[in-house]
């Protein structure tokens, strides 16, 4: 399966997910992280993704007689390419679909842990209609972008919770 089918599937697009920001887990630990999916689903999830480049094995170990793999995303892999996307609508609509069904199943599973607050996590999901030029367009992706990417190589510390954030921007409609 060519990344763009491996990346095209909500729960490994979760698993992707949990593995980002350079964290190396087995696959035990990915089922603690996704307790909605079931551990045969992250287990053949895992396996595909391996499989077909995305994650590496980082290290093994013996655990009662089996080997426990500890696997690394490759950030680099772990992309749709803009040019494979760039003529193929289909291709958005199903991206932006499982892109959709990740974050719902993510957020599904925020609410549903023991704890979750919302307000005091400060959740945000709103909405804001702009107007822009083509190159204020450009100036706010680079913005945003600037703003997250210094934040991803920020590893997990005492005291910092992993958060998911997903910017999503199209034109509305045409130009005024």
């Amino acid at each position: 399966m060519d990344t763009v089918g491996l990346l095209l599937h909500p729960v490994r697009l979760r698993i992707v997910h949990a593995m980002s920001g350079g964290r190396a887990l087995t696959t035990s630990q990915l089922c603690a992280l996704l307790p909605d999916v079931s551990k045969a689903t992250v287990y053949r999830h895992v396996g595909l993704l391996a499989e077909g480049g995305l994650l590496d094995v980082a290290s093994e170990q013996r655990v009662r007689g089996a080997v426990e793999r500890c696997y690394r995303l490759q950030r680099a892999r772990a992309v749709i390419d803009a040019d494979a996307a760039a003529d193929s609508p289909d291709l958005h609509r199903r991206a932006f679909a499982a892109a959709m069904a990740a974050l719902l199943a993510e957020f599904n599973a925020y609410l549903d842990r023991e704890g979750a607050d919302p307000g005091t996590d400060q959740v945000g999901y709103r909405q804001h209609a702009i107007w822009l030029s083509e190159d204020e367009r450009a100036e706010l992706i680079d913005d945003v972008r600037r703003a997250i990417v210094s934040r991803m190589a920020n590893g997990p510390t005492p005291g910092r919770t992993r958060h998911l954030i997903s910017p999503v921007l199209f034109p509305a409609e045409g130009p005024a």
